[in-house]
Parts: C-alpha cells; sequence; structure tokens
C-alpha cells in the first residue's frame, strides 16, 4: 500500500553542472562538431549590395529630429528604441519600438530591437540640416553566415529569423549616419558630467531599456562632484523634459503622419465589416466575442502590421465595462455589440475607432434612444472641434447633451443646471471617461504632453484626436430604469483638424441608427 508521504515526488538535489542561463537550450539538439560548423559556415550566396532607395518617412522623420534639437540645445540626446521582451521563457514578443524613437526615425514594423539615437551636440546651426546636433543610429545587424551566431543563435541570426537590412541599408533608407551597437555606449557616456567643468549634460528617454538606464545613471553617479552625497533627481527631471517633449511634437501631425493615419482607418473600415460578416457565427458559438475579435484581427494582420491596440469585442452588459478585453462572453441576437478596434499601420500608426451594433440588424426602441443621444453628443462635440477652441470645449459640448438627454429621461437625481455645475457631475456616473484624445503612434498619443497644451490647449489644424461619448448603464444599476440596464453605447471617429475645420476620417462607417442597419443588412445581403 502506498502512504501519501512516499507518493509525493520529491525534487532532486541541486547539482553544479549546467548553468542555469543554458539550459534554456536543453530543447535543442544542434550538432557541435568542427565538420558541422565548417559546413554551415559556407555555400550561401553572397548579399546582393544593392542599397534600397530612401524612404518617404526620410525627410519628416529629419524635421522632427531638427525640432527637438532646437529645443536642446548644447546637450546630447539619448533615445533608445527598447529590447526584445520575453512573452515566455525563451520566447519574445514581436518587437515594437518606442514611438519616440520610430517618430524620430521612421523606422516601424519590428525594426530595431536593442537600437538607440544618439544626438550629439555641436555649435548652434553647425549639426544636421542647420540644427544644434549631428544624429547617430546604434543598433544590432544580425549574423550573417560569416558567424556562428547566423544558425545558433535563435534571437538574433538571420537562419532563425530572417533577414534584416544591415548598418549601410538602414541608412540609405532613413538617411541617418548608422553605426554596430558595440559603439553605443562610448557614445552615451562620452565625457558626461557638469557642463561648468567642461562635461557634457545628457537627458535620456527613460524607462525603454533597462540597460541603458543603467549605464547612464551608473556614470551619472561615478562622475558626480560627490558621489556619496550625491542627489541624481534633478538629473531624472531633465530626463522628464526629455519625455515630454517628445510627447508634444506629436501633438500636431505632419503630411506623411496624415496619410499613415487615413491608411489604419481604412484598415479599420475593413476590420468592422469583416465582424459584421462574422456576426451570424459568433451568435452560434458560446464565445461569441472571441469569434468577434479573431475576426478582427484577422483583418489588422492582413492590411497592418498588428492590432493598435486590443479589441473591445463587447456583448449585452460587457459593453458597459470601458475597458473589457476579456472578450469571452456570449453574443446574442437582441443584444448590442461595442466594438472598439484599430488596425496598426507597419507604420506604427493606428486608428481607433468603435461603433455600437444591434447583433440581429435592428436596433429596439430603447436601444435606438440612447444610441441617438450618444451620435447628438458626438455631433456636438465635432461642431466643437474647430481651430482656436480649447480641446476641453469638446468634451464639455458633448457631455452637456448627454446631460440633457439623461435629464428629459428622468435620470438625474439633481436638476440639470446643478448636475452640470463643478459641484454637481451626477450626470458623469453613466459616462465617467474623457470625450477626446489625441491619436498617433499610441492609441493615447502624446500622453506626456503638458496640461496646458493638451487638455487645456488650442485646438490647431494637423491635431488628430477622437470624439467618443459613451453611455453605459450596468444591469446592476437600480438607479435607472429596468428597460436602460444592460445597455452600453459609444460612437468614436478619428478626427482631423484642417483650415475648414475637423474632418471625420472614419467617415466610411456609418454613424446613424437607420444608416448602420442599412450597411449590415447589404453586408448579408452580398454573401
Amino acid at each position: 500500500m502506498t502512504t501519501e508521504a512516499n507518493s509525493t515526488t520529491s525534487l532532486p538535489e541541486p547539482s553544479e553542472g549546467q548553468p542555469l542561463e543554458d539550459r534554456v537550450n536543453n530543447r535543442s539538439q544542434r550538432p557541435s562538431s568542427e565538420a558541422f560548423k565548417k559546413f554551415m559556415s559556407s555555400g550561401w550566396a553572397a548579399e546582393s549590395g544593392e542599397l534600397p532607395e530612401p524612404d518617404a518617412v526620410a525627410p519628416f522623420a529629419a524635421r522632427r529630429r531638427r525640432a527637438l534639437s532646437e529645443r536642446f540645445p548644447g546637450e546630447r540626446l539619448v533615445i533608445p528604441a527598447g529590447p526584445l521582451k520575453v512573452r515566455s521563457n525563451d520566447t519574445d514578443y514581436r518587437f515594437r519600438a518606442h514611438s519616440g524613437f520610430a517618430h524620430l526615425t521612421g523606422l516601424g514594423v519590428d525594426r530595431e530591437p536593442d537600437a538607440v539615437l544618439v544626438m550629439e551636440p555641436t555649435e548652434p546651426g553647425a549639426g544636421d540640416d542647420g540644427g544644434n546636433h549631428t544624429a547617430v543610429l546604434y543598433f544590432r545587424p544580425l549574423a550573417g553566415t560569416e558567424s556562428d551566431e547566423f544558425y545558433s543563435n535563435a534571437r538574433y541570426g538571420s537562419f532563425w529569423i530572417g533577414d534584416r537590412l544591415g548598418l549601410a541599408e538602414i541608412s540609405a533608407l532613413i538617411g541617418l549616419p548608422t553605426r554596430h551597437l558595440d559603439e553605443a555606449e562610448t557614445a552615451i557616456t562620452n565625457n558626461i558630467g557638469d557642463p561648468q567643468f567642461g562635461g557634457i549634460s545628457v537627458r535620456l528617454l527613460r524607462s525603454v531599456d533597462e540597460m541603458v538606464d543603467a549605464l547612464v545613471d551608473t556614470v551619472r553617479y561615478n562622475t558626480a562632484l560627490d558621489p556619496e552625497n550625491a542627489d541624481l533627481s534633478a538629473l531624472d527631471a531633465l530626463d522628464g523634459e526629455l519625455t515630454e517633449a517628445l510627447s508634444e511634437l506629436r501633438l500636431v501631425k505632419d503630411e506623411w503622419e496624415v496619410e499613415q493615419m487615413k491608411a489604419a482607418v481604412a484598415a479599420t473600415v475593413n476590420g468592422f465589416t469583416e465582424v459584421v460578416k462574422a456576426l451570424p457565427r459568433a451568435i452560434s458559438h458560446p464565445r461569441g466575442e472571441r469569434v468577434v475579435e479573431g475576426a478582427f484581427f484577422a483583418r489588422a494582420r492582413e492590411e497592418g502590421n498588428d492590432l493598435g491596440y486590443d479589441t473591445i469585442a463587447a456583448s449585452g452588459n460587457n459593453a458597459t465595462v470601458l475597458h473589457w478585453i476579456r472578450n469571452n462572453g456570449a453574443v446574442s441576437a437582441g443584444d448590442l455589440l461595442l466594438l472598439d478596434g484599430g488596425v496598426e499601420a507597419e507604420s506604427l500608426y493606428t486608428a481607433d475607432i468603435t461603433r455600437t451594433l444591434p447583433v440581429n440588424g435592428t436596433y429596439t426602441e430603447v436601444q435606438r434612444r440612447v444610441y441617438q443621444a450618444v451620435l447628438d453628443a458626438a455631433d456636438a462635440g465635432f461642431a466643437a472641434a474647430k481651430p482656436g477652441a480649447k480641446f476641453r470645449d469638446v468634451h464639455a459640448a458633448a457631455v452637456k447633451v448627454l446631460a440633457e438627454n439623461l435629464d428629459a429621461w428622468g435620470l438625474l437625481p439633481v436638476p440639470l443646471e446643478e448636475a452640470l455645475s463643478p459641484e454637481g457631475q451626477q450626470h458623469r456616473r453613466w459616462m465617467p471617461h474623457g470625450v477626446s484624445h489625441h491619436l498617433g503612434m499610441d492609441v493615447h498619443d502624446c500622453a506626456q504632453a503638458r496640461a496646458e497644451l493638451y487638455l487645456d490647449g488650442t485646438i490647431t489644424e494637423g491635431m488628430v484626436f477622437t470624439i467618443e461619448p459613451g453611455l453605459y448603464f450596468k444591469d446592476t444599476d437600480l438607479s435607472v430604469p429596468e428597460e436602460y440596464r444592460g445597455i452600453g453605447v459609444r460612437i468614436e471617429d478619428d478626427v482631423l483638424i484642417t483650415a475648414d475645420g475637423p474632418v471625420n476620417l472614419s467617415d466610411a462607417l456609418p454613424r446613424n441608427p437607420g444608416d448602420v442597419e442599412d450597411w449590415m443588412a447589404g453586408i448579408y445581403a452580398a454573401e
């Protein structure tokens, strides 16, 4: 008879054999003979040596660097791309560079893990394009056939992950001098110190690459006049100002960025169409929200780089959960489906669109009533989004319309004027989020910009932001009549500000309830 004690599996005693960091390769059975190494290093076709044509983004990225250079003359600027991030054990997520790095270099898709852009100060006006800095991009070229890493390194060997452009090719593509990443440490740390004593002040885009953070912090500490009593918080504040500047640099989009936004929006519209096609199957599936999510994701990968953010595919009461990304619920006929999704283009610019669709193709009377109130609020936001107005005016205009509807339905516990006052705000129970946010490389773009340039800023030609009012009545909310409970509606569009006013980049997706119903019916008829 086996006892509980002796049936328990026990762990073996630790050994001093194979190092822990090497054990990840225990799944492999790669040959290590000299004959194998010799064979693997020969017989490969030579690279063509042809250089790519300059990318269309190159002159725009140069202007962005020039604008940043003008803000920080005489200081070294260090902008890392970020490292690969482990998803599980020895598998990485697909790489996406930090948006500040991508914006200044023009490098999108999966380029270049571990890279660092260093902008070295020059005499005023003696830098790139008459600026105050010369920029150099440091990155790790993939291991070629001349190196054992070509076939032995699953992270950086081209045998494993495919070819990428080398130093000369990237330089030709984006118009930046490039050097091997091995040279980056010297470029970052050389002569760091107090400018009063001949040193160079460095500003770092922090919390992107821990290795670069540690490198700069160590040198700052070691070069302090009194290392034991050094207070480096002032230097951290300088870094914060660089982060702030990189966000503010994206508040107004250039022509190239606008075209990228339009492409991302067009792909997103196609994704919404695929979701409508998938609704019959979603209704029949126990996790219909996953069917919806999958249909949109497939389009994002087919037409773009990826999702700009996790899709919200929320049916029924889940639509009242603002950031519902579990997407594991059923999709039932008669419910509303709140779909909030965005395709990220190869350039890393993303759309951000929401539509609330009747699953069976027709809104009920109460659903239409709530939907129309949200649509009217969105239209009020559009009317307020004019050059010269304040960014916060868009929110105020939209929320006022929502409050008026809530009052007309008898849902406000106080008079309308009291609810709209700063001391009231009871209407925000059913509309707790902001109506607008900037949009671009990040779905919530320019997030580190100063409040006086963002929330309290002036709407300016070239800005791209969302307008997205909503109403959310949770099924547990006893303060509203039962007919409203479980209904969540949001309508979100991506808006480009022009000299003539706002342009709805996402107007290819219908917004009026009748138009939504006709659009869905047309898709089903064509299937």
